[in-house]
């Protein structure tokens, strides 16, 4: 059985796709490609597709990680063109590497956001994010299902830092860009909780809902404070010859 990782994007308007509609695509999206997939044993078969950590409906993100699992072998790189074209465009599938290291979910350990806050003048989303950092706590809220859950947000945060504008973004109003890394601890904290925060300490409020997009997520190094590519030790393995996860697994196997 070969397993292959993919990583895909939310962009546009497909940010309000729910990961329940991103999983009825990508189905669609395996049989039009006619990918050979195993499935799950049982009543109803399933087939054989692990998702890690999806991002929030309604925020984009260009950093969406699923496994998936094959009867037969496949080229990643020929996999990975065949699903994108079978998917709407803005959800797009940019990389495919074959799994041979187990453990993709435990590479996730953070993420990294950006956060446009338009109407937000850049001196005063300064003074917010100087006032976050300077906390040794921050408390607040979010809707849970047995009701309002209060947490402290501010130690999942691992940097937090303004940005000027591009270039290319319109300047006739006031906008400022955020960047965030968050740890993926428990409670989760997500962007809209670091959003309650900056409202928290220093009474910013946006006049319209946040554009928030993941531009990475994986392995946090505590040491550069940087996020690192989670497929990276699977592209490694290839080149040292390391045998794929499923092929190592079975040669350890008892006879």
């Amino acid at each position: 059985m070969q397993r292959i990782r993919l990583r895909y994007t939310k962009r546009g308007r497909l940010r309000f796709t729910s990961h329940r509609d991103f999983q009825r695509a990508f189905e669609r999206a395996l049989r039009r490609a006619e990918v050979p997939m195993a499935y799950s044993a049982g009543f109803t078969p399933h087939p054989k597709v692990s998702y890690a950590n999806a991002a929030p409906t309604g925020t984009g993100s260009e950093a969406e990680y699923l496994e998936i699992a094959l009867t037969a072998e496949r080229d990643p790189d020929t996999l990975r063109e065949l699903l994108d074209e079978s998917m709407p465009v803005g959800l797009d599938i940019i990389d495919a590497v074959e799994a041979r290291t187990s453990g993709l979910a435990d590479r996730l350990t953070a993420s990294v956001w950006e956060l446009r806050l338009d109407g937000v003048a850049p001196e005063d989303a300064e003074r917010a994010v100087a006032a976050f950092n300077a906390a040794e706590s921050v408390e607040v809220q979010r809707m849970a299902k047995n009701g309002m859950r209060t947490f402290d947000a501010r130690p999942a945060v691992a940097h937090l830092e303004t940005l000027r504008p591009q270039a290319d973004r319109p300047t006739d109003q006031a906008c400022a860009i955020l960047r965030l890394v968050v740890r993926h601890v428990t409670p989760a904290v997500r962007p809209d909780d670091v959003l309650s925060g900056l409202r928290a300490v220093a009474d910013l409020a946006p006049p319209v809902a946040a554009a928030v997009t993941r531009l990475a997520q994986g392995l946090f190094d505590e040491e550069t404070g940087t996020v690192t590519d989670p497929l990276a030790p699977d592209r490694e393995a290839v080149v040292t010859g390391n045998p794929p996860v499923a092929e190592a697994a079975a040669a350890k196997a008892p006879a």
